[in-house]
């Protein structure tokens, strides 16, 4: 009996109409639903709205200024679409900046901490002119230098990829400009762990690859990068007729009698010729000197290297796999500036 009056009691509470007292609000059903809402405006106090769309070429600026932005979407984006802009340009037509506008705001993303905006970059730098490299290749050593010797490995190896299309794009500019010999050699061999006696005292392994680091394919950057530094610094020079049977402009078939050796009193096509005598610079020690000529870097490279580089060419050969065949590329280079020697 107690059950069956529990659920009529429960079947009359359906149908009892609430009292409704004066002044309290009417009691909402179960099942209500709120819809209201408020609307929040955004208020600018300077807004400028132009009936023409922007430029080409602000758009190239606006972006460009966009690479300071704490974002790495935005980086990244920006500098894709700074490639695009320059690749898709008409040949032979100028850039929509200078380069020596560019690079204050591309140099410090070879330290970015983002894989993605430093792969950008590269992709970015490789659209540049060649010619235009060659100007700034001063500028853009120091933070590949700083690359080279980062903590984080992603960083050493965007690093070295950057410092290979210097070689592919200026050549011996990288190596004969202030520093570019000695210490960009001193950061190789800091990555690769090949010490010299001097620097075997302050480190006494080589840098860290991470995990891939153990398969050697970061390492096998660094050889062939280090391959064409070589290479470019005191390979042995190529013979004075090219492919289609034509002397160089320095030889001396290339001027009729009585004109010898004119193209070294011609006017420099360097931006900076007399940058070697480094008038209005500090004062500079024997890392941050300019070694133009091949005789000069070869003398630096025989007396300070010659033996680290050795030593570590004969270890790699023996770790064999891809490093052991990277080596073979380095030891070719070495062997073939050693039969040169120093010069004829």
């Amino acid at each position: 009996m107690g059950a069956s009056a529990k659920r009529k009691k429960e079947k009359q509470q359906d149908f009892q109409k609430p009292k409704l007292k004066v002044g309290k609000a009417k009691a909402k059903p179960e099942n209500f639903t709120d819809t209201s809402f408020r609307s929040k405006a955004i208020v600018l106090n300077q807004q400028s709205l132009h009936v023409a769309a922007p430029t080409s070429s602000s758009q190239f600026s606006h972006h460009l200024s966009l690479l300071s932005s704490k974002s790495d979407n935005q980086r990244r984006d920006s500098l894709a679409h700074l490639t695009t802009t320059i690749a898709s340009r008409p040949v032979n037509s100028p850039l929509p900046q200078p380069v020596s506008v560019m690079l204050p705001s591309l140099l410090p993303l070879i330290l970015d901490a983002n894989n993605n905006v430093r792969t950008a970059l590269l992709k970015l730098l490789k659209t540049l002119p060649p010619n235009d490299v060659q100007d700034h290749v001063a500028q853009l050593l120091p933070y590949v230098r700083a690359g080279m010797t980062h903590l984080a490995a992603d960083i050493r190896v965007s690093a070295v990829e950057i410092l290979s299309w210097m070689v592919d794009a200026a050549g011996e500019a990288v190596v004969s400009c202030a520093g570019g010999w000695i210490k960009t050699f001193n950061c190789f061999l800091s990555v690769l762990g090949w010490h010299t006696e001097e620097s075997s005292r302050w480190s006494s392994s080589r840098a860290s690859f991470g995990k891939s680091g153990s398969q050697g394919r970061p390492m096998v950057k660094v050889l062939g990068a280090l391959a064409g530094f070589l290479d470019a610094g005191i390979g042995a020079p190529g013979a004075s007729v090219d492919e289609t049977g034509s002397h160089d402009d320095s030889s001396p078939s290339a001027w009729p009698f009585p004109l010898c050796q004119t193209s070294q009193h011609m006017i420099s096509e360097s931006a900076a010729p007399y940058s070697y005598l480094n008038l209005f610079g500090q004062p500079r020690d024997e890392e941050g000197e300019m070694y133009e000529t091949r005789e000069d870097r070869y003398r630096i490279f025989s007396t300070r290297f010659l033996s680290a580089v050795e030593r570590g060419l004969k270890s790699a050969r023996e770790e064999g796999g891809e490093l052991g065949r990277a080596s073979s590329g380095v030891s070719k280079v070495l062997k073939e500036a050693l039969s040169y020697g120093a010069g004829p």
